[in-house]
């Protein structure tokens, strides 16, 4: 095991707080994990799925299939409701979701909050006749929303549930152990939490990004998707003052990318702080192997 793992791992039990698990990928070589408590192998990353949703429209985007400049209600055209829709709905593309610039308010549609008879039965209608609270574009509001519009983007364009597609064009290629993927009522993944994955398999589309779209020397991804997915911000976070990138998601998950150190590096809790962890990993990624 390597000394930076373990020095992290010693430091974590040193807060008032506890991990799951803690993995790592340094310099493309074997992924490193340490268990930290006895718990289920697979545990929901909850907002650390956005970058997985985000992931499944780059690989549409290489193959032609979707642009970003693209208009959501074009694409979801035969899902329209015939009623009670903001005409602002028409200007939304699919970077306006890709960046939480939809028009709704903020934490729309969360499922870890909110029971799923929430929100009826057909999600898309109750996004789509909600009233908009801003004009679609102009301001930044995160809600789960977004990556749920999303993942009916996918299925429009590729016609298989966002997790099928994956399966076959990122989770089988990287050598995923298992998944699950928490659905809506009408059987669509959630897009934006729910995934159930290990750390092991969490850190390997950390890796995907920080080597450019690839891993283990095969191609996953393009080199201008990952360009245009970093500097526009689309689930992954840029860290002007240490150097890196980053999504995090409820309950102390992380997955961090940090370039100057060859190194990514996947946390999974429940209840942690996980800007402690990730303080000082950035602190210590760089003087440590």
């Amino acid at each position: 095991m390597s000394r930076f793992l373990q020095n992290c791992v010693d430091f974590i039990k040193t807060q008032p707080f506890e991990i799951i698990r803690i993995s790592q990928i340094k310099d493309g070589g074997e992924i490193e994990t340490i268990h930290c408590r006895e718990e289920n192998p697979c545990q929901n990353t909850y907002s650390v799925a956005k970058s997985f949703t985000m992931t499944a429209i780059g690989l549409l985007y290489d193959r032609g299939l979707v642009t970003p400049e693209e208009k959501v209600c074009d694409i979801l055209a035969d899902f329209l409701p015939e009623s009670g829709m903001d005409p602002r709905w028409h200007d939304v593309t699919v970077d306006m979701a890709l960046t939480h610039r939809l028009g709704l308010p903020v934490g729309f549609l969360d499922i870890d909050v909110n029971p799923a008879s929430t929100f009826g039965w057909d999600y898309l209608h109750y996004m789509l006749t909600y009233p908009l609270v801003y004009d679609p574009g102009t301001d930044y509001k995160y809600s789960d929303g977004a990556f749920y519009l999303l993942s009916r983007v996918v299925t429009a364009k590729c016609g298989l549930p966002m997790d099928t597609f994956l399966w076959k064009e990122l989770f089988y290629p990287l050598g995923f152990q298992e998944m699950a993927w928490s659905r809506c009522p009408m059987g669509y993944p959630m897009g934006a939490t729910g995934l159930y994955i290990s750390s092991a398999d969490m850190v390997k589309l950390g890796q995907v990004y920080l080597e450019g779209g690839t891993y283990l020397g095969k191609r996953i991804l393009s080199e201008e998707w990952v360009r245009m997915a970093l500097e526009r911000e689309y689930a992954f976070e840029w860290n002007e003052t240490h150097q890196c990138f980053a999504k995090g998601g409820m309950c102390g998950q992380r997955l961090m990318v940090i370039p100057e150190a060859h190194r990514a590096v996947a946390l999974q809790a429940y209840g942690a702080n996980s800007d402690v962890v990730a303080g000082w990993v950035l602190k210590h990624s760089l003087e440590e192997a």
